[in-house]
């Protein structure tokens, strides 16, 4: 139970560590592996995939090494980040980007609130003056602007 509770923690503490790295590494001193992801050229693939890569690895050392050392806690640690790491990509390589043609239609409230906020994301091009770097806690302002354009669409 106690390995369960870890993993879920690790889930949750992994969306401020994304928006962290998001804000200060990607939107930093990484921003050419991320900027094709704001200024899309041809090609399914871009250079910013190479961060599930680079964030896949904690995960699997931590389980790899703490199943070999017999440390589930470094084995649950390893499970919350792989988990977050594939809801993120869920989140925003299925339902937000649709590079695979899932959701393609959903109305679902939550979705259009973080396609809205991902949208205000992009619209910087560059790695100055972003907004909305976390990817599954979506702020207040855009629950706001989706509640607004249900009250419009309701008249």
């Amino acid at each position: 139970m106690i390995y369960l509770l870890v993993c879920l923690g690790v889930f949750v503490a992994m969306e401020g560590i994304t928006w962290l790295t998001h804000r200060y590494v990607m939107h930093g001193f990484l921003w050419y592996l991320h900027e094709d992801h704001h200024q899309k050229g041809p090609g399914f693939f871009e250079k910013n995939d190479a961060f599930f890569v680079i964030f896949a690895i904690p995960s699997w050392l931590c389980i790899m090494l703490g199943s070999m050392a017999q440390n589930y806690y470094s084995v649950a640690i390893g499970a919350g980040i792989a988990l977050y790491g594939f809801a993120y990509f869920l989140v925003h390589e299925v339902i937000i980007h649709q590079r695979i043609k899932l959701f393609t239609r959903s109305n679902n409230r939550y979705i259009r609130a973080i396609r809205w906020a991902h949208k205000m994301h992009h619209k910087h091009l560059h790695k100055e003056h972003g907004e909305s770097f976390g990817m599954l806690v979506v702020a207040k302002k855009y629950w706001d602007k989706i509640r607004r354009d249900e009250k419009l669409k309701a008249v």
